[in-house]
């Protein structure tokens, strides 16, 4: 393997590329876990991104914390028994505002768990 340097300096650094690949959508866990990745551990992104691994990392957590919040949220209805259609048509900013609590407990709950570990 040839390797090309480019002088900066007083230093020569590899002329390093990136191989082209396809990029895949990532949702807001995904974009998170990116950004708590080039915050708080620099030495694993850089891991990542040299070894062309970072895509697909973020990727199965983007899909594996949308799996687990949607088994989340389900576990939490099934607990509460208050959520119930009836309440839904009767009143439906009441079951709003319990949905939404359920939605923020398992959101917390991904974000400590699978986000920022």
């Amino acid at each position: 393997m040839k390797l090309n340097y480019t002088k900066y300096g007083d230093y020569y650094l590899p002329n390093l590329i990136l191989s082209e690949k396809e990029n895949k959508s990532l949702n807001k866990y995904g974009l998170l876990k990116l950004n708590y990745l080039k915050q708080y551990k620099k030495a694993l992104y850089q891991e990542l991104l040299m070894k062309e691994k970072l895509n697909e990392y973020l990727f199965s957590v983007s899909n594996n914390t949308l799996e687990k919040f949607e088994f989340l949220m389900k576990q939490l209805i099934t607990n509460d028994p208050t959520i119930t259609e009836e309440l839904k048509e009767k009143d439906p900013l009441l079951w709003t505002q319990k949905m939404n609590s359920l939605k923020n407990i398992a959101e917390e709950i991904i974000l400590k768990e699978d986000i920022y570990d």
